[in-house]
């Protein structure tokens, strides 16, 4: 797994075609103490660490002073362990084996987060299948982390609310006003000789 910094990569890849960045430093120090905290927590409630599991300084001197941490594989976990029940926001993924189909979508939505989800299979039936039942804002087919900015993006339950990109987040920067007209007789707070009214809404944009 290559590290430093992923922007600078993409650049990078573009001119030479080699492979870029894979792993970028932690965003502040407050998360990265917060993703080094579950990594003990994991350790604590019986996890097994099958890779990485801690901080690590790349080799570039210029990246010495980032707050990496190593990309870690975390088996022996259980659904009631803090690690799978809570959102890490870091390189961390969590080992559980299921058995059947509809255990492992119970089990997935056994939590109240839903940012994102994947799956991963040579059965396409399959997988529309398991990924209609999941309940997550994203979800992806065979692979991760893929976020177009013409798809809307955002969380199910308590990992948020409303949607970034797409047509969507739209309405967010827009106002509905609702209009009534009287196309018979003008109103009159003692009585009209007829009514017959139309009704009409338009969005207002606020860009």
């Amino acid at each position: 797994v290559t590290l430093g910094v992923p922007l600078e990569a993409v650049v990078s890849t573009q001119s030479t075609g080699e492979e870029g960045v894979k792993v970028g430093a932690t965003i502040c120090r407050m998360q990265y103490d917060k993703i080094l905290g579950y990594l003990e927590t994991a350790r604590t409630e019986g996890a097994e660490v099958l890779c990485g599991g801690g901080p690590i300084t790349p080799e570039d001197p210029e990246l010495a002073g980032g707050l990496y941490i190593e990309p870690t594989v975390l088996g022996g976990c259980t659904d009631d362990m803090t690690v799978v029940r809570e959102e890490i926001f870091g390189p961390v993924l969590c080992i559980l084996p299921f058995d059947r189909e509809d255990e492992v979508i119970e089990r997935a939505n056994a939590t109240e987060f839903g940012l994102a989800g994947a799956v991963c299979t040579d059965n396409l039936s399959r997988a529309y299948r398991v990924v209609s039942q999941i309940e997550a804002g994203s979800c992806n087919i065979n692979t991760f982390n893929n976020f177009p900015a013409q798809i809307p993006f955002g969380g199910f339950k308590q990992s948020g609310f409303g949607r970034e990109l797409g047509e969507e987040c739209l309405s967010y920067y827009s106002q509905t006003k609702a209009v009534y007209v009287e196309t018979g007789d003008p109103w009159c707070p003692f009585g009209s000789s007829g009514i017959n009214a139309e009704y009409f809404f338009f969005t207002c944009k606020l860009f």
